[in-house]
């Protein structure tokens, strides 16, 4: 130091400095410590003010994950879809008491998984028309059946005695045979009860004590029982029943409505909807799932412009919209989209009624904030539902970061919900990304299909599958060193 120079300095005249000057001073010392904006790459200004990016919507995906039309199990090109439908009889895989054989289930799962799809299915009894599904070692142990001719059966099938302890006792054993085996297997989307009555479907009409005086269908106890069977053996996969009642109000369990659009809305007394309002399960599709089948008998006029079907029964509604929005449903078995299929407006029409089923994510904005800790950042994104249901399992939801060449540097799996983000209920997701080299990188989110070949879930975005298939681009970001 110059001493001389430091002296001399101490010595000059003190002055009164202006609150001008003392200002002008700070703001000097500041520019020198303080590096300017130019110096601090832009993205990485962004990622620590925490700006809102809107993300644009987009159209619906034209196919998504366990929501829409399904046909029965089969190849079909003229309409996208992500499941196929299927029964079985419980003779396929029951061979003798306590022995299973699982060939025939294992045959449709696989061709359908290889097809790039889910798979929904019930396994039956008693299906009108076709062989008996009980198992032989029943029927030789003198299983008391009844024969009918009614629904084209001809006496072919026969409706069991369900009352009969062996059978009751049979069905507890295969139920809880399949749920270990099958419980959360990816190949199954959803899963219905089936085993009693006609079609697997919970009832023997007309031979159930108001179309005849004679009532062949299961006793409250014995469909508690199956009830119980199933809900223990299944947690993972989603379970559906036909009716809605008290008895399984309280269980988890989602509904399917088989004469939709036909017998779906209220007034009539016993439609699907008033069940709905009797057993106080109006609100059941918030947590659990609702399916079923378009009526057969309106597959090939519901779409048509203008709509053509008549009326097939006293108070049948022929609205499928307001069927949609009253169920809130899911999926629809609806074989004639796939074969024949259909042409021109009513094509459209069908593939726009098909979309309009089940969930529809968006994402509506994302933001990137700087991390508690150093070189980590906190992504937040702004997700919202506008379908009409949610999304029932809680697949693993990833986010990523490519490098400009779009190739994934690294990701990231998040404890993100799908389930949680009902319609009309939109929710922000947050998590902690970092430990990348610092720089530049494009922002990816997906849920990941369990099932390797399934239909991607994709969002309603224009940046959809923008940068990679089945990835949702969320945008591009600095992130700092770690």
């Amino acid at each position: 130091m110059n001493t001389q120079k430091n002296q001399r300095w101490l010595k000059l005249p003190r002055r009164r400095l202006s609150v001008g000057a003392v200002v002008s001073g700070l703001v000097a010392f500041m520019l020198l410590v303080v590096p300017s904006a130019s110096t601090v790459p832009a993205a990485e200004a962004a990622a620590t003010s925490g700006d809102w990016v809107p993300l644009a919507a987009g159209p619906a995906p034209a196919s998504s994950p366990l929501a829409g039309f399904v046909p029965f199990a089969g190849a079909y090109s003229s309409m996208p879809h992500s499941m196929e439908w299927f029964y079985l009889p419980v003779n396929a895989v029951v061979t003798g008491p306590g022995t299973f054989n699982w060939a025939s289930l294992e045959t449709q799962l696989n061709a359908i998984a290889g097809r790039g799809h889910q798979a929904v299915f019930r396994f039956y009894l008693d299906y009108p028309g076709k062989a008996t599904g009980i198992p032989a070692y029943l029927l030789q142990s003198g299983l008391s059946t009844h024969r009918y001719a009614d629904h084209q059966n001809r006496g072919v099938s026969v409706s069991p005695d369900y009352e009969d302890p062996r059978l009751v006792s049979a069905l507890e054993g295969f139920v809880a045979a399949f749920g270990a085996r099958y419980d959360g297997d990816p190949r199954i989307g959803f899963i219905q009860m089936g085993l009693l009555g006609f079609w697997g479907e919970w009832h023997t009409f007309p031979h159930d004590g108001w179309g005849s005086p004679e009532n062949w269908f299961a006793s409250t106890a014995t469909q508690g029982r199956v009830l119980a069977s199933y809900t223990k053996a299944f947690r993972k996969t989603k379970l559906q029943v036909r009716y809605p009642d008290a008895a399984n109000k309280s269980l988890n369990v989602g509904y399917h409505d088989d004469s939709f659009a036909v017998q779906t809305l209220p007034g009539i007394g016993w439609h699907f909807v008033d069940k709905l309002r009797q057993s106080g399960t109006t609100g059941k599709w918030l947590t659990q799932p609702v399916g079923g089948e378009l009526r057969v008998e309106i597959q090939d006029c519901i779409f048509e412009t203008p709509m053509r079907c008549p009326v097939i029964e006293s108070g049948a509604d022929n609205d499928f919209s307001g069927s949609v929005a009253a169920t809130h449903a899911s999926w629809l078995l609806n074989h004639r989209a796939f074969s024949p299929g259909y042409t021109g407006q009513t094509l459209a029409n069908a593939k726009a009624a098909s979309q309009s089923l089940g969930y529809r994510f968006q994402a509506t904005a994302f933001a990137l904030t700087r991390g508690a800790v150093s070189g980590q950042s906190d992504l937040t994104v702004k997700v919202n539902n506008a379908g009409v249901a949610p999304f029932y399992y809680d697949w693993p939801i990833q986010v990523a970061a490519a490098d400009s060449g779009g190739k994934i540097v690294r990701t990231w799996t998040t404890s993100w919900k799908l389930s949680g983000v009902k319609p009309g209920t939109p929710v922000q997701w947050k998590t902690t990304v970092g430990g990348v080299p610092p720089g530049y990188y494009t922002l990816l989110m997906r849920p990941v299909n369990p099932l390797a070949t399934g239909v991607p879930l994709r969002f309603a975005n224009a940046s959809q599958d923008k940068t990679l298939a089945g990835w949702l681009t969320l945008g591009r970001k600095y992130l700092p060193a770690p």
